[in-house]
């Protein structure tokens, strides 16, 4: 095709349909802008007077929470700038747990600030360079505001425990997070192993159930399996335990062969060589001790015949998945074929019983003793909505759990921290020569937005607190945050509420990191999309990461 007559300058040099934005109102304001947008949506639920949002994605599920890495996971959202600031949420919840909602709302808040120092005329470049030293003075100052005594802690002291974990599901239940916490704690001190850096998330398993309420929950050492016994025998007490992946039935011979029946009788020898096979099989798992038998695929009919008659229990678990931590909670070692397992390779549960909770008929596998196994949390509510907002705070506990089985060491929750932060930063930036200064500033001024919002979301006057907080910070006392339930300033270590210091670090670097990132561009060049319409029926965006 010719050159069309409106290309001119770079259009020329591209295919046709690219499109090109450059410079600062066209690329760097609406990158800005974007971004924004997507902290509008997270800071409303920030803290624990915030709201929920009723997210619907593609597939028409339907998300009732304030869980902001949850939010943006399901917001498709299309803007590449605005991407940035998703994945700096998703590194902070899968680094830490808890936090993502400060990564996004802190890093829109910067934007902002940096979207004036543009208006006033810096360049962008200048920003960056401020911002960098804002945020390594910040973690400077960050580290003065430890508690002091808290680097040490042990992690199976329950109280020492629930003080850290206390703020981070607070964030996700408001008013019920005494009662969650104690459950998250005791879930996981039950499966810390001997060196509590190793410890793994996945040991601690949430269990919903539809009915009931909070008060219902429970814990379970061991597992709670969604389905019912297969067969009659529904309760076994300090059993052995096989697992067979490939399911209990009569398996098919290797080779095909064609077999030619003369008479009646060779008919019913036939029928009955296969009954005795089986038989066979099942008796001699017998014999080895186990009297519950897993199957990771169908148990076939006669083989269950067999297996009451020889009073096994027998359970089925379909996922792959299940079937590893039955076998990491039971220690038995999983089984390719039927056939008489080994006694090492037996598993060993305290008991087996099919409980029935509000309605669903559950297996539980305890096993009181065993180590670090895998503990279940058993969540009741009255809505799914609701066990999958429980579930989420419970994952951000365990999450926390781990970030402290690492580092231990706390700063003031409550806005204590950020005000301090934002003081001291402040005072920094006067010391600065130099364009940079302004920047530094702004990036104070950034920290103020959370005390405002924690204020806003729980309908109190955020410009009487925040003031509050600067005249009692200057004054000395730098552990002064927000009491949320009295609306009044309040020193936060009568009250209690400590943040992880982690959680904050990384919260704080990857807001900064993605909006350098985000102002370090200046030209966007976005190509036309490929033939067809795409799966999402929207052209691509640039660097679009699916």
């Amino acid at each position: 095709m010719g050159l069309s007559s409106q290309s001119y300058g770079i259009q020329s040099m591209l295919k046709e349909g690219h499109k090109h934005l450059s410079g600062l109102d066209e690329a760097v304001l609406k990158n800005i802008d974007a971004c924004k947008q997507l902290s509008t949506i997270t800071r409303t639920s920030l803290g624990p007077n915030g709201m929920n949002k009723m997210v619907i994605n593609h597939l028409d599920k339907l998300f009732v929470t304030n869980d902001a890495a949850t939010i943006v996971n399901e917001l498709e959202v299309q803007h590449p700038a605005a991407k940035l600031l998703v994945l700096a949420g998703k590194a902070q919840q899968e680094e830490i747990g808890d936090g993502a909602n400060l990564t996004i709302s802190f890093a829109g808040e910067l934007l902002q600030n940096a979207e004036e120092l543009i208006r006033m005329g810096l360049h962008p470049s200048e920003i960056i360079i401020g911002y960098t030293k804002a945020i390594n003075k910040t973690i400077e100052i960050l580290n003065e505001l430890i508690e002091d005594g808290s680097e040490t802690m042990d992690v199976r002291n329950k109280d020492q425990v629930t003080l850290r974990m206390k703020s981070a599901v607070a964030s996700k239940q408001f008013g019920q997070e005494d009662i969650l916490c104690s459950l998250i704690a005791d879930a996981c001190i039950q499966v810390c192993p001997k060196n509590p850096a190793n410890f793994n998330v996945d040991n601690v398993r949430v269990a919903k159930l539809v009915g009931g309420g909070l008060h219902n929950c429970t814990i379970v050492r061991g597992m709670v399996l969604r389905n019912d016994a297969v067969g009659s025998i529904k309760r076994m007490e300090k059993v052995k335990a096989t697992v067979f992946v490939s399911g209990v039935d009569t398996s098919a011979t290797e080779t095909k062969g064609t077999v030619l029946i003369h008479s009646a009788e060779q008919l019913e020898n036939y029928a009955k060589t296969e009954e005795a096979k089986v038989e066979e099989l099942i008796k001699s798992v017998a014999e080895s001790g186990a009297k519950v038998i897993v199957s990771g695929a169908a148990v076939g009919e006669m083989a269950l015949h067999f297996c009451e008659r020889y009073k096994l229990m027998v359970l089925k678990i379909n996922s792959k998945f299940e079937l590893r931590r039955f076998c990491r909670t039971t220690g038995a070692v999983a089984m390719l074929k039927l056939g008489q397992p080994n006694p090492d390779d037996l598993g060993y549960a305290d008991s087996v019983s099919v409980e029935e909770i509000g309605g669903a008929r559950v297996t539980v596998v305890r096993n009181e003793e065993g180590g670090n196994s895998v503990s279940t949390v058993l969540l009741r509510g009255s809505t799914d909505s609701i066990l999958d907002d429980l579930e989420r705070a419970v994952d951000d506990g365990v999450n926390t759990y781990k970030a402290m089985c690492r580092d231990s060491r706390i700063v003031p929750g409550a806005a204590a921290t950020e005000i301090e932060l934002a003081r001291r930063l402040k005072e920094f930036s006067f010391k600065e020569t130099g364009l940079d200064q302004y920047a530094i500033a702004k990036f104070a001024e950034s920290f103020e937005m959370i005390p405002k919002t924690l204020a806003e979301n729980a309908g109190l006057n955020a410009m009487e607190i925040i003031s509050t907080l600067y005249a009692e910070h200057a004054a000395g006392n730098t552990k002064v945050g927000i009491d949320l339930e009295e609306g009044a300033c309040k020193d936060i270590s009568t009250m209690n509420i400590w943040d992880l210091h982690v959680t904050k670090f990384f919260a704080l670097k990857y807001a900064a990191d993605a909006v350098c990132t985000v102002l370090r561009v200046d030209q966007i060049i976005m190509a036309k999309p490929a033939g067809g319409p795409r799966r999402d029926q929207q052209p691509a965006g640039p660097m679009d990461e699916d």
